[in-house]
């Protein structure tokens, strides 16, 4: 098995190749198409996708079937930064060190994109002769549960209502499995849907994915306080500033730190009971824990 470096490197390829292919093709007005693109390729690792193929090759070998979900995945991740940035939401400039979408361009553009992301992505898993009528409804429905009103928009809202508030740790960890725990549980559920996973499986790879959002997460916050801004591509401490309920703010930041040991051990019991092959999935999730950016 190769090293994780090499393989984040290897998939990233595949993900970022498989983006401009589905919006080159795609018979939109330019500006648009420029705005969407712009923004898809504006940076970033592409762990959800990555996730999603590394999930489906821990039961099978890597095959096709998985490349209409990497692709839906990373636009409405993509879609969500750009809304997020926008002026009504967290008014940032610059995003992973570039123009955030609505200063490269114009705010009614950037809403555009981001909506055009969201609805081009289930056009994508639809066209896909690769998947069964089956397996096309049951992604479609996972991807919008998992980044609608109960999954990542829901959470945006949790989120914005804890502003300038002292939230409970199980009230954060609420926000935070909604925000962003629900799109990294598409990527684990749906590469173990695709590869046949074994059903008595699929709660603890649930549960898994519950965890590993939450490790995600909490490290964000963590970078916030002692991240370095030329890494991260934007200013450190803009969740203080923007008074948000975060895990150091809650915690300490050696109360975070501890918290997410405790989520890492959590997550790694609950993958101990399926029968994946593990060893990159735990890599992947050290990853997650331990990131500068």
């Amino acid at each position: 098995m190769k090293n994780l470096d090499q393989y984040l490197i290897e998939k990233k390829l595949i993900v970022e190749k498989e983006l401009q292919i589905n919006i080159e093709k795609l018979n939109a007005p330019k500006e648009l198409k420029d705005s969407m693109l712009y923004s898809l390729m504006a940076g970033g690792k592409r762990l959800r996708p990555v996730l999603l193929m590394l999930s489906f090759e821990a039961y099978k070998a890597h095959n096709q079937k998985v490349m209409s979900s990497i692709s839906a995945l990373e636009m409405i991740h993509t879609y969500s930064l750009i809304h997020d940035d926008l002026p009504a939401m967290d008014d940032d400039d610059f995003r992973r060190g570039k123009e955030t979408n609505h200063k490269k361009f114009d705010e009614a553009t950037a809403i555009l994109a981001g909506d055009a992301l969201l609805t081009y992505s289930f056009e994508i898993i639809t066209d896909d002769d690769l998947l069964s009528d089956e397996e096309k409804v049951s992604i479609v429905k996972l991807l919008a549960k998992c980044s609608g009103p109960t999954g990542m928009v829901g959470g945006q809202i949790y989120d914005m209502q804890a502003e300038k508030e002292k939230v409970s740790l199980e009230k954060l960890e609420q926000i935070h499995e909604y925000k962003t725990g629900e799109l990294i549980k598409f990527a684990i559920m749906t590469g173990a849907y695709l590869a046949n996973a074994p059903k008595e499986e699929m709660d603890h790879l649930k549960n898994f994915a519950y965890y590993l959002g939450l490790i995600f997460q909490i490290q964000d916050d963590i970078l916030d306080v002692t991240g370095d801004e030329s890494k991260l591509g934007k200013p450190v401490g803009s969740d203080e500033s923007n008074q948000k309920s975060t895990f150091p703010n809650l915690l300490g930041l050696k109360g975070a730190i501890k918290q997410k040991e405790i989520y890492i051990e959590k997550a790694k019991a609950e993958l101990d009971k399926t029968t994946a092959k593990k060893d990159m999935l735990i890599k992947l999730m050290a990853y997650f824990g331990n990131r500068d950016h």
